[in-house]
């Protein structure tokens, strides 16, 4: 075995226990629930609590694809039908319909896995069948430091106790995404290339041939603490480069000529929207071709947004959430705020979000053009159906399984494959 996977694969069982949430809590917040507090006041009717649809998704079947990967996060489908999975401490397989998954697949970067970081999404190139490119996004750990798994407080107590002076100089890890050329035997990954610095959750190409993708807010380098404020952080640079992002790229990591904030030079360029939180989910609606993502509250405050270019999205000063403790955020606990986009949809309690999808295909025909989302806290697969860019209904589904359904993506059969955190590949169909 490569020295890089030993090192890596040492603390897998164990980081199992430790890593169940995907933006973890701090552990004296443990007690407090958003139930325990009033909820927010939307700003429109439909904001929130969208009834049942008129007429119920039909019966379902499930079938278990395979049993059992190692904290998976994301899956993508090949044109050849068979699926890459990436699985949290920094290995990506070669999946097939028959139940195979192959060994990792040789020349993954080093992972750092450290409380809600490690490898995240995985997707490949619009033009696969003639280029072979895949795209994947991960936590890279500092230079010198070996691959393999840390305790939560390496990235969160630790940096609470830290100032932000001292915190710029901690070599904590990197967001990155990258891309490779996946060898013709599906065994290796060939011209590694990094494309980007400080973002690694969701990957989307645009119709456009552009790429957005995710960041999770990198609270670290600007605030005391993890969930939220005690005081509004007006400083722009702040917001702009340092809070969650949605980023656009060309696929050869250039910058495009029309990205909205090129003319202001203390703004990274790469940055399209900001003020998001931990976006885990990410689609363009087929309708529109506009980015739709949906991201993590805090304590509450989950919520779909769709992505304007150089527009704020609010954390972490407003949000329909709380910090963990229950206190207001910013001390005010403001929904609105002139500036700031408001959702399309909130959810109060929390969802847990993770990976969405607009349903395209002919199994589910009464589903087309609805969003289709994993639901982590939920333990289910929820439903939005779409009136232009409202939510008019909500539907959850596949309760029963009571499981934490972590990436939902649609098979060229029209099917629903979804990754559990328990593990499975599961093919949701028509019973």
């Amino acid at each position: 075995m490569p020295n890089n996977l030993k090192a890596r694969s040492f603390g897998v069982a164990f980081a199992v226990l430790l890593f169940t949430c995907s933006f973890a809590l701090p552990t004296h917040a443990q007690q407090k629930r958003a139930e325990d507090y009033p909820p927010p006041k939307p700003a429109f009717p439909g904001q929130t609590n969208a009834p049942a649809p008129s007429k119920p998704s039909p019966p379902l079947k499930v079938d278990v694809i395979i049993p059992r990967f190692n904290a998976p996060w994301s899956l993508a489908f090949m044109p050849n039908g068979k699926m890459l999975v990436a699985e949290r401490y920094g290995f990506i397989r070669v999946a097939q319909m028959d139940g195979f998954y192959s060994a990792p697949i040789a020349g993954v970067p080093d992972t750092k896995v450290v409380a809600a970081e490690s490898l995240h999404d995985v997707v490949v190139d619009p033009d696969f069948a003639h280029n072979r490119m895949i795209y994947f996004t991960y936590f890279a750990p500092p230079p010198g430091e070996a691959p393999g798994v840390w305790p939560i407080d390496v990235f969160y107590g630790n940096v609470w106790k830290a100032s932000v002076s001292e915190r710029r100089t901690m070599r904590v890890g990197e967001e990155r995404l990258a891309r490779a050329h996946l060898s013709e035997d599906e065994r290796h990954l060939e011209n590694v290339e990094v494309l980007l610095d400080g973002v690694n959750r969701r990957i989307v190409f645009a119709p456009d041939g552009t790429m957005f993708i995710t960041g999770a807010d990198r609270f670290r380098f600007y605030e005391p603490s993890y969930d939220g404020t005690d005081h509004e952080i007006l400083d722009p640079d702040i917001l702009r480069n340092f809070t969650g992002r949605v980023v656009r790229i060309n696929k050869d990591g250039s910058i495009p000529k029309d990205n909205p904030f090129l003319d202001q030079p203390t703004v990274l360029p790469e940055t399209y929207s900001y003020g998001h939180r931990d976006p885990e989910g990410a689609a363009i609606n087929p309708a529109t071709g506009k980015l739709w993502v949906i991201e993590h509250g805090p304590m509450g405050g989950d919520k779909i947004s769709i992505i304007q270019p150089g527009r704020n999205y609010g954390w972490p000063n407003v949000s329909y959430g709380r910090r963990y403790n229950g206190d207001l955020l910013a001390g005010k606990g403001l929904t609105q705020a002139p500036g700031v986009e408001q959702p399309v949809y909130f959810w109060y309690p929390d969802i847990a979000p993770c990976g969405m999808i607009f349903y395209t295909g002919d199994m589910f025909p009464e589903w087309k053009g609805n969003i289709l989302i994993g639901g982590m806290g939920a333990k289910s697969l929820i439903r939005l159906v779409l009136d232009g860019d409202k939510v008019v209904a909500e539907e959850r589904l596949l309760k029963d399984l009571n499981a934490r359904v972590r990436e939902v993506q649609q098979g060229p059969d029209g099917a629903i494959y979804s990754l559990l955190d328990d593990g499975r590949l599961i093919r949701i169909s028509r019973k």
